[in-house]
């Protein structure tokens, strides 16, 4: 058992090199290729960088469904890495820098709100399928189970589609103030699907070494989803807000963030839900999960509303915060309380 835990334990932090290393290689690309078309520096963190750096998400969910038949854990890495970004990844980025994280009003009326109102949408889209598609539980004991079908599936992909539109109508309003002359696109395109190769490679790693850790420990894979596979995958997010932070481009920094988890949550579930058809959604234990998302949200809304910085201490406060959802996750997990019902074992 020991041996096998530190054989999987040591692939874990293979993969995650794996990760880091295809991260870099998205973030000299994802920079490139935003310079070369001319994009906003907002457009380039919530659309170009946060669809590549959110890449492992969407893997993680293909991966899962198609190779392991483990819809949930796909789904659980991908809530657990949309809490990771919006805790963890904007307090180190704040960190890290001198000065405070500075925002602007569009960063948070436009992309904040946005995202906002993605977590209601998602919500929303879990609650139609316990309503319109109930189903039974055989063990009873309140749980709520709805089958969430292709069609349920479109309707974030449709907000998706209506963000994807909103940040178009932001570049027809952009006049560029860097020049591209210098920059060549066949490389930079040739970068970028090299680092989503080797990122996808990461990710079945991380994926199938917390299968083992769940088969080892007899722990729900559920568990190492939301903590271990969500930490991993979220690397490039981490890694690309990093770097912005440090070069002193906090908008980018944080769009960033804001952009990955839209995608996450409009993008990378229901494409889930696409190729496997339908799927049970336990609305029972989504409902907490996606109100621990939508507190650390307002939180971090709040912090970068006030004075629009974000500082040190409140840096400090959302990685707290996260610490004490972790813990929460790991009590719930190992049966010490009870306070989501039914959670996966």
């Amino acid at each position: 058992m020991i041996l096998s835990l530190l054989l999987w334990t040591t692939v874990a932090v293979i993969a995650t090199g794996i990760l880091w290393k295809g991260s870099d290689w998205l973030e000299h690309s994802s920079e490139g290729l935003s310079t070369y078309y001319e994009l906003p520096d907002i457009v380039q963190g919530a659309l170009v960088v946060a669809i590549g750096s959110s890449f492992p998400e969407l893997a993680t969910v293909v991966i899962s469904t198609i190779l392991h038949g483990e819809f949930d854990l796909g789904v659980a890495a991908i809530v657990g890495s949309a809490i990771f970004n919006i805790l963890v990844i904007p307090a180190v980025a704040g960190l890290v820098t001198k000065d405070p994280l500075e925002s602007n009003r569009d960063l948070v009326y436009k992309e904040a709100q946005f995202y906002i109102i993605s977590v209601a949408v998602l919500i929303i889209t879990f609650s139609f399928a316990a309503i319109f598609n109930p189903i039974e539980a055989t063990n009873g004991n309140g749980i709520i189970l709805g089958e969430m079908d292709r069609l349920l599936a479109l309707l974030p992909l449709l907000l998706y589609g209506f963000y994807i539109f909103i940040q178009y109508q932001d570049t027809m309003d952009y006049v560029p103030e860097r020049d591209s002359s210098a920059i060549n696109p066949l490389k930079e395109w040739g970068l970028l699907i090299a680092s989503l190769i080797v990122i996808l490679i990461g990710v079945e790693l991380l994926v199938r070494s917390a299968i083992e850790f769940g088969n080892i420990l007899g722990t729900p894979s559920f568990l190492w989803g939301i903590s271990v596979v969500a930490a991993g995958t979220s690397i490039p997010d981490a890694f690309v807000s990093i770097k912005k932070a440090q070069k002193g481009d906090p908008v980018t920094s944080l769009a960033n963030v804001l952009g990955s988890n839209i995608f996450d949550l409009l993008v990378c579930i229901p494409v889930g839900v696409l190729i496997a058809g339908a799927t049970v959604i336990n609305f029972t234990v989504a409902a907490p999960l996606m109100g621990a998302l939508t507190l650390g949200t307002l939180l971090l809304f709040s912090f970068m509303r006030t004075d629009m910085i974000l500082g040190r201490w409140e840096s400090m406060g959302l990685i707290f915060c996260y610490l004490l959802f972790l813990l929460w996750m790991g009590l719930e997990n190992f049966g010490v309380i009870d306070s989501i019902p039914s959670l996966p074992s």
